[in-house]
């Protein structure tokens, strides 16, 4: 696709229902992201979420799609600083979940660990510019390597996983000319969550873009729909119906 100049379209899924609904609509890939810490659960991060938790909503996603490709986030916890342990986190979510590749946040910092599951013929999508796993350390959700320095060293750590064998690489929070020129320099696809029209592709939080949540409003996100809204609607009339002994009707029951 991205030899073809077609720009790639990705966006989160954590359950089957949903992810059946945008396979049909023929989205190209799925991230079974850590983000379901924050959607699913209600963490204030993604820290707290554990390998068996992303492999249970690996699972269910995987059992919903026919046609896309499904990435799954390695947890924190689960790869930095041990190859090892990487290894063994990445194979258990092949084996378990029976997903496509996986997701690793860093550079440098984590490349011993991103080829040691390349090692094992696994595919893995890197993760640079705000890494989420990583906000203790950042301190804020702001705009990453608007410096010249850190910009340098993104484009760095870039070639450095395009070197060991990653197949593509997301790039969040960025300036959008950085993300631009990381996308011209490589030869696997760059999908962006707030980097710029100039990668090869983009990345939403599904909630948030189908306007389920509603709490998170940065300007790279655009809300093709207000759910939050229609559902409260809708659960407030069947409690009306239910209340006013309406529902069910002698059509609705038996």
């Amino acid at each position: 696709m991205k030899q073809r100049g077609e720009k790639i379209a990705m966006l989160t899924a954590y359950d089957y229902s949903m992810a059946k609904l945008l396979d049909a609509a023929g989205i190209e890939v799925l991230l079974v992201g850590d983000s379901a810490a924050n959607v699913m659960a209600g963490y204030e991060t993604t820290v707290p979420i554990t390998l068996d938790a992303m492999i249970y909503h690996a699972q269910s996603v995987v059992r919903a799609v026919n046609r896309a490709m499904v990435v799954v986030d390695m947890p924190f916890g689960t790869y930095q600083g041990n190859p090892m342990r990487a290894l063994e986190s990445a194979i258990r979510i092949m084996k378990e979940s029976e997903a496509h590749a996986v997701k690793m946040e860093g550079g440098r910092e984590v490349i011993e660990s991103v080829k040691a599951v390349l090692s094992a013929g696994i595919p893995v999508m890197g993760h640079l510019g705000l890494t989420p796993q990583s906000i203790y350390k950042f301190g804020s959700y702001a705009v990453r390597a608007t410096d010249p320095e850190e910009a340098q060293k993104l484009i760095e750590d870039a070639h450095l996983l395009e070197d060991a064998g990653i197949f593509a690489l997301v790039l969040e929070k960025i300036p959008a000319d950085l993300g631009k020129k990381v996308a011209s320099e490589l030869k696997v696809p760059v999908i962006g969550i707030g980097a710029g029209g100039g990668v090869d592709g983009q990345v939403l939080v599904t909630h948030d873009m189908l306007g389920i949540n509603i709490d998170f409003s940065p300007r790279f996100l655009r809300r093709y729909l207000n759910l939050h809204d229609e559902i409260i609607d809708a659960v407030s009339r069947y409690i009306e119906d239910v209340k006013r002994q309406d529902f069910p009707n002698e059509d609705e029951q038996y």
